[in-house]
């Protein structure tokens, strides 16, 4: 990735600033209340409902620490992650993905029609997944979606699978917090991912010769239910704060995740929880690696606002949509540029 190819460039109002707020606001949130095996008290667990409904609606981010992911999980899925990425382009792309592959190595994917300053490796979470042939709506076809594995590292493939296991389980502890703070039973959101089309990314950010200009990711809304991320000490992802639209830097904390709802939460809970923007900034001088989990439903869900929390006043604000038709279409810009902007739940949304 040398020079840089006009590809890559922002266009001027969406070019990163040199200097960035530091986002001390994105909340902190300790888990060990519900991972401890001794007595929590009552008041100590309504606390952290408290604070992680309070995170989901000010920030729609927050990280966590006290998570119940084991270090050394983390720990070799980056070295092995490191690993693979420092091989030749020649070895990378002999599991590339395509149309028809969808998981595997890629490094030309596009966010708003710009290129992203990144290469990646996909793998999904459950193998097979089910997924749709095409994004028509009505090409009835299904394939099945099996992860590709490179030769090297030999590791690689197991370390991915035992990872992918931990994240799910935090998945879950999370989705049950996020219900309760919607004053929803705890298990409310687990049958939505009985088959789940969920899947993990490595990403590596090579330095940039121009990092005004470049983004390791554009900005973007995630349109899944809920993103777990792991970042190096690097750091570069930013978010835009509800309060002003200011773009803030997040700070590494050592061991945390990054956790942020997605679309599909946002229409679940009726706008009460807002899926917001984010961007990865790259660097002149340093490679950043990060994982994020992607926590999908499978393709045959449809997606709309909960009963439990419409009613006369507050009636539902979307109209329902389904999550392999919907997912489809959008994946068709990682491939080739777009004319128009992909689909955005925005495009479901009831007029008032």
């Amino acid at each position: 990735m040398g020079e840089v190819d006009p590809a890559f460039i922002q266009e001027p109002e969406h070019r990163p600033k040199v200097s960035y707020i530091e986002g001390k606001g994105v909340p902190l949130i300790d888990l060990s209340p519900i991972l401890s095996s001794n007595n929590v008290s009552a008041i100590e667990f309504e606390g952290l409902v408290k604070e992680v409904g309070d995170a989901c609606k000010c920030w729609g981010f927050f990280q966590v620490i006290n998570h119940g992911v084991p270090l050394e999980k983390r720990e070799k899925i980056d070295d092995a992650s490191r690993k693979f990425f420092a091989q030749s382009l020649e070895e990378k792309r002999k599991v590339r993905r395509n149309e028809k592959k969808v998981t595997g190595y890629y490094d030309t994917e596009h966010t708003k029609n710009v290129r992203d300053w990144k290469e990646v490796f996909d793998f999904a979470v459950e193998e097979p997944t089910i997924v749709p042939a095409s994004h028509k709506p009505d090409d009835k076809e299904v394939i099945e979606w099996n992860n590709q594995w490179p030769e090297y590292p030999p590791e690689l493939r197991e370390t991915c699978q035992d990872y992918g296991q931990e994240m799910v389980k935090l998945a879950y502890k999370l989705l049950e917090l996020i219900a309760l703070s919607l004053d929803l039973p705890a298990d409310r959101f687990h049958g939505f991912f009985k088959d789940q089309t969920s899947f993990i990314r490595l990403n590596h950010y090579p330095p940039c010769p121009t990092p005004e200009l470049a983004l390791g990711v554009g900005r973007h809304k995630d349109a899944g239910a809920l993103t777990i991320l792991a970042q190096d000490d690097v750091g570069g992802l930013e978010v835009k704060q509800k309060t002003d639209g200011e773009w803030v830097r997040v700070k590494p904390t050592p061991d945390a995740y990054i956790i942020n709802v997605g679309d599909i939460i946002q229409v679940w809970s009726n706008d009460t929880y807002e899926s917001v923007e984010h961007r990865v900034i790259v660097n002149s001088e340093r490679e950043r690696y990060s994982y994020p989990f992607f926590l999908l439903p499978p393709l045959s869900t449809m997606v709309e606002p909960l009963e439990e929390l419409t009613n006369k006043k507050n009636p539902a604000k979307y109209r329902a949509y389904n999550w392999g038709e919907f997912i489809s279409h959008r994946s068709q810009s990682n491939f080739q540029k777009q004319k128009v902007e992909n689909l955005q739940i925005s495009d479901f949304k009831i007029s008032e």
